[in-house]
């Protein structure tokens, strides 16, 4: 038990911590919630990297401690920190903001079980952990949008969670067992593997926002605050992403998974590419370039068993976190609309370079994280002997350049009016410059992750 307890100590300290920033919120002390909630995700963080090489598991193999959950709390929980400042600098004096800070937590804490999840039943829960924290966080402002974008996701996210839980029991009836590691039992009955993985891809696609579960993600996104957004574009759909790893990971490639999981990587790619292109609501634009970054983790996915499949996701995951958190720094401080871009790299000259550099990382161009982790993903595609798959990706990538010119090229134009926009917030900029930092940095520094990895 000791033994065990030791392996999920990030865990535990993320759990304590939202925790005791809800007693902060109760005794509304809201600086208080947010210097514990910052504090606390950096020593949970800082737990985790004496697991980093670590091939275990806790509880019964009901909790995998690797790569992928290592790497997680150590990408996940950085981000956690991050958006509870830009929640800080958005919603400072709102009533209840202590409450987003614990909530930003307990979301965190539910995205870390997927990643780590060797059991279906935990896979059940660090979904249903995920999304109420997600619902209510959506939910925080009062009024007709955000109600109607939280109602959408809850419903949506019922039905996947139900489905996939209905869908599971297949398995456990075809192996005798919760366990991922007797996925393999599954052989024997094809109707049940099947439809076991149709339901985890419902459940674990919606909470990845991929297609065609995703459409909750736009309105989602445009109700919650934009720190709310951004931190739902990034934490738990990199925790699914994981879990989804963690799921093929024991499936026999004959049921034919790798093919299903590429064919839903191409269709949600060019989907949200196309579907971003139309969009004048910046949120929503992002919103729908999130649905097609969850098509390039899936390259990954379809990899799994290949030698550059887990590093691929890592360094991705990185730098998708990084990137995306500070594009919506961004957002935070200029403005929905697409109009409000008009000028910004003109006037701010520092805020225009680094939402850029935010959006060309997004799109794969060297020497940037992003491109970095597109390399690594593609080349994971390409060792699996899924060529098709990775030149579906390049060709995504070039598309995408088109969604991102759509903001670059006004920041650039001459305003017909000041540039309006929130006055700076020293926290917001703060965690634009520490994205701006690991999206420059990563590219350069890739090398150093790939080595504490592994295959």
């Amino acid at each position: 038990m000791a033994h065990d307890l030791l392996l999920l100590v990030p865990e535990i300290a993320v759990l304590l911590t939202a925790v005791v920033v809800l007693v902060c919120e109760m005794l509304r002390r809201p600086r208080a919630a947010l210097s514990v909630t910052v504090a606390g995700l950096a020593l949970a963080a800082l737990s985790a990297i004496p697991l980093l090489g670590v091939e275990s598991t806790a509880f019964s193999g009901t909790f995998r401690v690797d790569a992928l959950s290592t790497w997680a709390c150590l990408i996940l929980l950085p981000a956690t920190a991050l958006s509870a400042l830009l929640a800080r600098a958005e919603l400072a004096g709102e009533e209840g903001e202590g409450t987003v800070y614990s909530l930003l937590c307990f979301t965190a804490l539910g995205a870390l079980i997927l990643a780590g999840s060797g059991d279906l039943m935990l896979l059940v829960l660090g979904v249903l952990l995920s999304s109420l924290g997600s619902f209510a966080l959506v939910a925080h402002r009062d009024d007709d949008r955000a109600t109607e974008a939280a109602m959408k996701y809850f419903v949506f996210g019922s039905v996947s969670g139900g489905v996939m839980i209905f869908g599971v029991s297949y398995w456990v009836g075809a192996t005798g067992s919760t366990l991922l590691a007797a996925l393999g039992g599954v052989t024997g009955a094809p109707p049940a593997a099947a439809l076991g993985l149709v339901a985890v891809v419902v459940g674990l696609g919606y909470k990845a926002a991929v297609v065609p579960f995703h459409f909750w993600a736009p309105d989602a996104y445009d109700g919650a605050p934009v720190s709310v957004a951004g931190f739902l574009s990034v934490v738990p759909k990199i925790g699914a992403i994981l879990a989804l790893a963690q799921v093929v990971r024991d499936l026999p490639v004959g049921l034919g998974w790798p093919l299903v999981i590429a064919a839903i990587s191409v269709l949600t790619m060019t989907y949200g590419n196309l579907a971003a292109l139309v969009q004048r609501n910046v949120v929503r634009l992002l919103a729908y370039s999130s649905v097609a970054q969850s098509g390039y983790f899936l390259l990954g996915v379809a990899a799994t068993g290949g030698p550059l499949a887990r590093p691929s996701l890592v360094v991705f995951a990185t730098a998708y976190a990084a990137m995306n958190l500070g594009a919506f720094a961004v957002v935070l401080r200029t403005g929905r609309d697409l109009d409000a871009f008009t000028g910004l790299g003109r006037s701010r000259p520092a805020t225009g370079a680094a939402m850029v550099i935010f959006l060309l990382s997004l799109v794969g161009i060297p020497p940037l994280a992003g491109f970095a982790g597109k390399f690594l993903l593609f080349g994971a595609a390409l060792a699996s002997h899924l060529l098709w798959l990775a030149i579906a990706a390049i060709l995504n990538s070039v598309l995408s350049l088109a969604v991102y010119l759509r903001i670059v090229v006004p920041m650039y134009r001459t305003p017909d009016s000041a540039p309006t926009g929130r006055a700076p917030n020293p926290l917001a900029s703060g965690v634009w410059g520490i994205a701006l930092a690991v999206t420059v940095g990563l590219g350069a520094a890739v090398q150093l992750i790939l080595g504490r990895v592994g295959p």
